[in-house]
């Protein structure tokens, strides 16, 4: 088996600085920390958790809270967060609350009192007031992702801006008559990303003297078995249809195509649809979308709590990511104007 006085020999640095360089401490350059790394895997080295641990009094464990791991965003994060992880040789925990409540009980008063973790990272989740005493009387450094959090720093993208530029898009193609499939999710869940995108929206609207209809206000759970649902309800309804559709998500977008398709519809000549994600399906769907990155965003928030975890100073302030618009084939004028 190959020990670290090799990794030094190849490298030509201390066993001391190899050590500091795969645990993530300060005080070795980019250049040097590299070096070993490359080192490490060519010789297929692998750290003694355990030695690490004992040496620096930490778990050289990250624990990641997650609502499920059935979902694209989710999953898409816990690839950036294990990236960042393993090139720091830092093991994940992951607690899965497997989409019930009922499970907090258990990872919050349990599971992570348990100090087998360094720091911690959230996915989507809001805390009840309990929640966050227990998180505060751990003094881990802790991060969310996907919506802001009272108290909290998170990374994720502007909600609201995002939105507004999703229903803008639609506007400036010269659509009046939008609905909107929002993102009401089960309980415990961040309600700031709805809540965001839904204000987005109006707003948008709004600035353009647009009328917003009640009625035209769906849930859409962030699936495409419900959006799809909603939107078959929406399209069976006596009446005036919407033209267009701003969806909090790609997933809810897809499904308001396929409700179209149910309805004899074509997308986009007599709907429009626009989504946010840019999901891994959204180019085969031809969706037009508002694409974010959560493999980056996992990447960012395990980075910060890496960097403080060696030394640096605690950041306060929350990060917001890039979401840009990508046009295809599924929005395009209304009939009526074209």
């Amino acid at each position: 088996m190959t020990g670290i006085d090799e990794v030094a020999r190849a490298t030509g640095v201390s066993t001391a600085t190899v050590s500091r360089a795969l645990r993530g401490l300060p005080n070795v350059s980019d250049k040097t920390r590299a070096a070993v790394r490359r080192a490490a895997d060519e010789l297929g080295y692998v750290a003694s958790s355990s030695a690490s641990g004992l040496a620096s009094g930490r778990t050289l464990a990250m624990g990641v809270v997650v609502p499920s791991v059935s979902r694209w965003f989710y999953t898409s994060v816990l690839e950036g967060v294990d990236a960042e992880l393993r090139s720091a040789s830092y093991d994940m925990i992951l607690f899965n609350l497997g989409g019930h409540r009922g499970d907090r009980e258990r990872v919050f008063h349990r599971s992570i009192l348990r100090k087998r973790t360094d720091a911690l990272l959230a996915l989507c989740l809001d805390f009840t007031p309990d929640e966050r005493h227990q998180l505060a009387s751990l003094g881990h450094p802790t991060i969310v992702i996907g919506g802001p959090v009272k108290g909290l720093r998170s990374v994720g993208i502007d909600e609201k801006s995002t939105a507004g530029t999703a229903t803008n898009h639609l506007i400036s193609l010269g659509h009046t008559d939008i609905a909107h499939l929002g993102g009401e999710d089960e309980e415990g869940l961040n309600k700031q990303v709805p809540i965001g995108r839904l204000h987005g929206f109006q707003k948008a609207m709004r600035d353009a003297g647009l009328p917003v209809r009640p009625e035209w206000i769906i849930p859409g759970g962030f699936s495409l078995p419900q959006s799809r649902a909603s939107m078959n309800a929406l399209l069976d309804r006596p009446g005036p249809r919407p033209t267009a559709i701003f969806a909090g998500s790609d997933e809810m977008a897809m499904g308001a195509m396929l409700a179209a398709q149910d309805h004899g519809l074509s997308v986009p000549r007599d709907l429009s649809v626009i989504g946010i994600d840019d999901h891994d399906f959204s180019e085969s769907f031809g969706l037009t979308t508002m694409a974010q990155d959560p493999f980056d965003q996992g990447a960012i928030a395990t980075r910060i709590l890496l960097d403080e975890l060696a030394g640096a100073d605690p950041r306060s302030r929350s990060v917001r990511t890039a979401a840009t618009l990508i046009v295809r084939s599924s929005t395009a004028a209304p009939a009526t104007v074209r």
